[in-house]
């Protein structure tokens, strides 16, 4: 387990990205928008996944974000609002940081 990650995990617009910012900022640590990484990798944005390949496809694409996100070092991470609706995004969280 490595307790030196968190992970913000809540509603899409509790505030998740912006305490995130601050919190990783007064740590010195990287702070990651899970969402952001997605549409940065895939260079279009999350709606538009959707349309084209459903929450499924979308899903998919999250868990191996988080995945590869959650193996990072002193990070904080803001999940998007249903990633923990999915087992192996818990179970990463879980293991990974607090």
């Amino acid at each position: 387990m490595n307790d030196n990650n968190i992970f913000l995990i809540g509603p899409m617009g509790a505030g998740k990205t912006t305490i995130g910012k601050l919190l990783a900022k007064q740590l010195k640590w990287a702070f990651y928008d899970s969402d952001r990484v997605i549409e940065e990798k895939t260079g279009v944005d999350i709606a538009l996944i959707f349309e084209k390949e459903n929450e499924e496809g979308f899903r998919l694409r999250e868990e191996k974000a988080i995945d590869e996100l959650t193996k990072l070092n002193n990070i904080v991470l803001a999940t998007g609002g249903g990633a923990v609706l999915r087992r192996q995004n818990r179970i990463n969280l879980i293991n990974r940081g607090t």
